[in-house]
């Protein structure tokens, strides 16, 4: 199959049946327009006279009342006495018509006998040919300026009813099934439709149907466009790829003729692939207050219902919003399949870095499977920057090949951005971030259902964070029990409470780890049912899966009041088993955050040597003193509010 891949943006087999501008069309409207425009100035120019008979005239000539006259050749401009002694704004001109064979001459000389302020028009010989110039020349201008109006009109009239689709044909996606990696149940999916397209007639002979359409659906980044433009390279045929906000245009019924011309052109060249990316641009539920869309959106069910899906034109689409769609466009017969491209799992991840490191030089010390472990959640978009960002560092660092630190550091990058090493902080706050990172680690290293920490930072990193503590999750995990939620909890509010026990202070440096407490207490209350207020019930639903997954309360406002009673409880007992466990291991506290404030940088094995007892892992100054209550003049309270020390506790709720 041979084809030009701008085929869509010409006519096609000489069918191109819109009627041209015409040349008299123009001329004619534009002889039209130069005689309006001359009747409009002679109009407009005589309306500034008062036409009065020439007896008038005579009268006031021989009442010498005559003030200026301009004699012309087919007419008498004057102006009475009285007119000129008024004020200029309010003075106003007579005309009337120059007698036949009147002689204009002596009627000059009568009038300056008299006084009056007389001025002959003098006719040129060429006044005749300087109109007839004139007049051709607006005409002509006239002509141009319609015939490229026209031309404009015409192709805007051609270019906006037609498909923006791009269209790729056969092989030029350069993307197959082997670029697609961490997806492997959605390619499962797609093979059927592969292999329908490639042999239509094994099907047809049991009376089978290909599936007119496929609704790809999942979160940002999982590569929704990437598998379409995959199933076309290994089908190889034509692919039209075009966005739903492409159909949406400012002029009613632009969009339902852009659909019409789509699958004009895609059942022209069938078998091919269709794809629409973020349907939920024109597919959006039918409002009918606003409307807006329903044009388009009926034109595409009556398109995609209209043809014949044994001709092999498959409709794909992506979304991650499918609860905002029409139903009608979801039932069967339209979208017969609904494919979740979810996030991969430890060993898609293991994958997709596999692909998206192949034409990268990578170090004999490079371990892809411990990069996968620690990226948790992560989807291929955010594997390819990670992999990227790794290889611009080993370039700036003047190596050859990507080893396993840029990889890392590339990874926490991502996570908290990079490090801010103009930002000096005093004694007392260096103090303070150094204890409430180590106050996480200390109640997540305690817990028995908690991740292990694998780094702790005082560094200041350009995410506005003053220090995190970093846990690398040992396994792959799908739920979650109350208790290990609760460790969470309390991990979370380890900060807090170390401010509280060492300093006896509150700062602003724990906002954000309050604000994930909360998020995730009122997710316990509200939607997992893990509290005694509320039992079993689910006041809130979660909107936008695949989006923010944010919880949305649906319920009465004494409910409400619960929802809000319950997570205050959560919290404060979890925070109070945290304030506990510090204290019960206060010494161990000052330890640690004495050698995090000589080092700035601690791993997670060197935390575990204190816990369990083995000394310090290297030798560092002896600190003064543990940490004491901070005068109210260093009050952190104070401090500003970009300064918080922001712990990204799992790469998974990171990423």
């Amino acid at each position: 199959m041979n084809m030009d891949p701008n085929q869509n943006n010409r006519p096609q087999n000489g069918n191109d049946k819109r009627p041209k501008p015409s040349i008299w069309v123009a001329l004619a409207i534009a002889i039209v327009v130069v005689l309006l425009f001359g009747t409009i100035y002679n109009t407009v120019s005589e309306s500034q006279y008062t036409k009065t008979s020439f007896t008038e005239f005579w009268n006031a000539k021989q009442n010498h009342n005559l003030s200026e006259v301009e004699i012309r050749p087919d007419r008498i401009i004057y102006m009475t006495k009285e007119e000129a002694a008024k004020p200029a704004n309010q003075q106003k001109a007579f005309y009337t018509g120059m007698p036949y064979g009147g002689d204009s001459l002596k009627l000059s000389e009568e009038l300056a006998a008299d006084g009056v302020d007389a001025n002959n028009i003098v006719v040129e010989d060429n006044s005749s040919i300087m109109l007839v110039l004139y007049y051709a020349g607006m005409l002509l201008l006239s002509f141009f300026m319609i015939r490229m109006l026209m031309k404009r009109m015409g192709s805007m009239d051609n270019g906006m009813g037609q498909s923006k689709a791009k269209v790729y044909m056969e092989k030029q996606t350069g993307v197959t099934f082997k670029d697609v990696a961490g997806q492997d149940e959605a390619k499962e999916s797609l093979e059927e439709i592969i292999d329908f397209l490639h042999n239509p007639k094994k099907y047809t002979d049991i009376g089978a149907k290909l599936p007119k359409g496929a609704l790809l659906v999942g979160s940002p980044g999982t590569g929704k466009t990437l598998i379409a433009k995959a199933v076309a390279g290994e089908a190889n045929v034509p692919f039209f790829s075009i966005s739903g906000s492409d159909f949406e245009e400012m002029f009613v019924g632009v969009g339902a003729s852009r659909v019409r011309d789509l699958f004009r052109q895609a059942t022209k060249v069938a078998p091919c692939i269709v794809f629409i990316d973020e349907i939920d641009a024109v597919g959006r539920t039918r409002d009918t207050r606003m409307g807006g869309n329903d044009q388009t959106l009926n034109q595409l069910l009556s398109e995609i219902d209209g043809f014949d899906s044994s001709k092999g034109v498959v409709i794909l689409a992506a979304t991650n919003r499918p609860e905002v769609l029409d139903k009608a466009l979801l039932r069967a017969g339209r979208f017969d399949r609904r494919i979740i491209v979810d996030r991969p799992n430890l060993q898609g991840r293991l994958d997709t870095l596999k692909v998206h490191t192949r034409k990268i030089r990578l170090a004999e010390d490079v371990d892809l499977s411990k990069i996968a472990q620690a990226t948790a959640g992560a989807v291929g978009a955010d594997l390819a920057n990670l992999v990227n960002e790794a290889a611009l560092r080993a370039v700036r660092k003047g190596r050859q090949a990507v080893n396993q630190e840029d990889l890392l550091v590339s990874f926490e990058t991502v996570i908290a951005g990079t490090e801010k090493k103009n930002t000096v902080l005093t004694d007392v706050e260096k103090r303070m971030v150094a204890y409430h990172e180590v106050g996480h680690a200390l109640v997540a290293a305690l817990e028995k259902h908690s991740q292990p920490v694998s780094k702790i930072t005082i560094v200041p990193h350009t995410s506005g964070a003053l220090g995190y503590t970093m846990q690398m999750p040992e396994e792959e995990k799908y739920l979650s029990t109350m208790e290990e939620l609760r460790t969470e909890l309390r991990t979370l509010l380890g900060g807090r409470a170390a401010e509280q026990v060492v300093f006896g202070v509150k700062t602003t440096g724990a906002s954000n780890d309050i604000q994930r407490a909360t998020a995730l207490a009122r997710n316990m209350v509200a939607v997992y049912g893990m509290s005694d207020e509320l039992g079993l019930m689910a006041p809130a639903s979660v909107n936008q899966q695949y989006l923010d997954s944010q919880a949305y309360l649906d319920c009465s406002q004494e409910t409400s009041a619960k929802v809000d009673q319950a997570v205050q409880r959560l919290l404060e007992q979890s925070h109070a088993d945290a304030i506990r466990c510090l204290e019960e291991n206060r010494s161990l506290l000052d330890e640690i955050s004495e050698y995090l404030l000589a080092k700035e940088t601690i791993t997670g094995d060197e935390l575990m040597a204190f816990i369990n007892g083995e000394g310090k892992p290297g030798k560092i100054e002896e600190s003064a003193e543990p940490a004491q209550a901070p005068q109210q003049t260093a009050a952190p309270e104070q401090a500003q509010e970009p300064a918080e020390s922001a712990e990204p506790q799992t790469p998974s709720q990171e990423s």
